[in-house]
């Protein structure tokens, strides 16, 4: 646990000092309103994304791994939030949380922080396009006003719901969600500091207080909010409620790996240094269990604003301490007035936001990929618009897991090397010389095992090392290009030296590389054989082979 903090902190300067105060104001201002639009589209109270923001904000930057991370409450979270919070209510929101928070800690104590990079680019890319299409259908009802009482959870019964109170639209609702909309997308065109969605708020909020149009605001539909600062609540724990959240947890934690780490490697690209992985997986654990503690809602790095901190000077933790101080202030003084915000323009800037997320580009450049990344890809999306974001994470890694291995045992090769081998195989490229091959006695027989010797090409070597010929006396394994070995491959092998025993069959290896070695040391097959029968290389087993006399 090395937060950067402590490592930034020994060479601070003034000048460094003004530069991240500018870029933690600006954040925060490029924060606000997006805490509160995710917050509400969560299905919690506004001000709880604000809590999110500034505890668990404050703490990420503190204790995090990473220089220039900011966390808070993101688009992803949104769609496990809402679930979590209409089936088991804000108790079992903080629950799950606090529980995500602790797998976390557990991942970061473990150093399992490296290990999130080897999920699969085409799951990421399908779960992230299928939160940034829930979250623009969640945005619906708001935008165009519709009349509706319950919205459905279900993404299918959800549109069918739309369609069927479309002729419900409000159109002053349409027009200022519009405006909200054509200020986010076209403001950027400006030199102007002020992020369009803070623009866009104020814009439409000036428009509906000052006109007689009718369009509902937070205030309309939450009622006046507090900037009272919250206090700690702990729900009460039960072995059934832990079963039954378990799985949202793991969701909230996962996620929020990697998500957060996504965000510390992009940082790391833009600012030329390196993250601690595990410190911040640690960092955004005790994150979310702090902002749970306070009623929050959970936390990550937020991509957008990480890299709006850099772009604006951030170079040290500091940026992301003053983005959460700078929010609670705020808060403090400014709550009220978020009141009047109208729901419309905060639906605007999560349309923006599943935009952004849905990474649409990237889905149609993977559509190109091979056909079982594009599967992974497509089951992944789908599974997780129309059925579960758990379900979508653990069908993709299954899926992914499936299809590397078949492809691991699609590149491992069993064959045997003959006098013609290297005649008729324009691909045998061998470390000895091919003259080797040339003497080869009829009652020797040589098999080579190309790629990775684990379950998934175990059969392989079976199926092959049935077709050898009766008159062979002894046979030389070699497995100089076997980089890794597993126990079903020792169990393929145990098998093999049966049936070798059986017809009186001498049995050498070569080129045994140190993991397999160190594989079949333990599992007992080198006693078995014994060190006689191991060789450094092929020559030396064929020299070997030859002044063994034939029974």
């Amino acid at each position: 646990m090395k937060p950067k903090f402590f490592t930034t902190i020994k060479d601070y300067s003034r000048q460094q000092f003004i530069s991240d105060l500018t870029a933690g104001v600006i954040v925060a201002i490029i924060a606000l309103p997006l805490s509160i639009a995710l917050a509400i589209a969560s299905g919690v109270t506004p001000e709880k994304g604000l809590h999110t923001a500034i505890i668990a904000g404050f703490i990420i930057s503190f204790l995090g791994g990473s220089r220039v991370q900011i966390g808070g409450p993101t688009g992803a979270f949104m769609v496990i939030v809402y679930g979590i919070v209409m089936k088991f209510g804000l108790d079992g929101l903080i629950m799950a949380t606090m529980m995500g928070g602790i797998m976390m800690i557990l991942m970061g104590v473990f150093k399992l922080g490296s290990v999130i990079k080897f999920i699969p680019h085409p799951i990421t890319t399908g779960f992230t396009s299928g939160i940034a299409v829930t979250i623009f259908s969640s945005q619906i009802k708001d935008f165009f006003g519709l009349k509706l009482d319950v919205v459905p959870a279900e993404f299918l019964e959800k549109w069918h719901a739309y369609i069927g109170a479309f002729g419900t639209t409000q159109a002053q609702t349409v027009i200022i969600g519009a405006i909200a909309l054509f200020i986010i997308v076209f403001w950027p065109k400006n030199k102007i500091k002020v992020p369009g969605s803070l623009a866009a708020l104020v814009v439409t909020t000036l428009i509906v207080q000052f006109t007689p149009m009718e369009v509902a605001t937070i205030g309309s539909k939450f009622g006046e909010l507090s900037s009272a600062l919250p206090v700690p609540h702990l729900p009460a724990f039960s072995i059934e409620k832990i079963r039954l959240l378990i799985g949202p947890a793991f969701t909230i934690a996962l996620l929020g790996s990697i998500e957060s780490l996504l965000s510390a490697v992009v940082a790391d690209g833009m600012i030329g240094g390196k993250h601690r992985s595990n410190t911040e997986l640690i960092a955004q654990g005790i994150a979310n269990m702090a902002s749970a503690l306070f009623g929050g809602i959970p936390a990550t790095g937020a991509i957008a604003r990480t890299v709006a901190n850099i772009k604006n000077g951030g170079r040290t933790p500091v940026a992301g301490m003053v983005h959460a101080i700078t929010l609670l202030l705020i808060m403090l003084i400014f709550m009220p007035l978020a009141k009047l915000v109208p729901l419309s323009a905060l639906a605007a800037i999560l349309i923006v936001v599943a935009y952004n997320m849905s990474e649409w580009r990237e889905f149609i450049g993977l559509l190109k990929s091979p056909k079982s990344d594009v599967i992974v890809l497509l089951i992944t999306f789908f599974v997780t618009v129309l059925i579960d974001l758990v379900v979508a994470i653990e069908i993709g890694m299954v899926l992914a897991s499936l299809l590397f291995m078949k492809r691991m045992a699609d590149v491992t090769e069993v064959k045997e090397l003959t006098r013609d081998t290297a005649e008729e195989d324009d691909s045998f490229t061998p470390s000895f010389d091919p003259a080797l091959l040339q003497r080869l006695p009829s009652h020797i027989t040589v098999y080579e095992v190309n790629g990775p010797f684990f379950f998934g090409a175990a059969d392989k070597f079976l199926e092959v090392s049935k077709e050898v010929d009766r008159s062979t006396k002894i046979m030389i394994l070699r497995l100089r290009n076997v980089p890794a070995m597993d126990a079903t491959a020792v169990h393929a092998l145990k098998r093999f030296i049966t049936v070798c025993h059986k017809n009186k069959v001498k049995l050498l290896f070569s080129g045994l590389k140190q993991q397999p070695r160190e594989v079949l040391q333990k599992s007992g097959l080198i006693d078995t054989l014994g060190e006689e029968a191991i060789f450094e290389n092929f020559e030396e087993a064929l020299s070997f082979a030859e002044t063994l006399p034939i029974k």
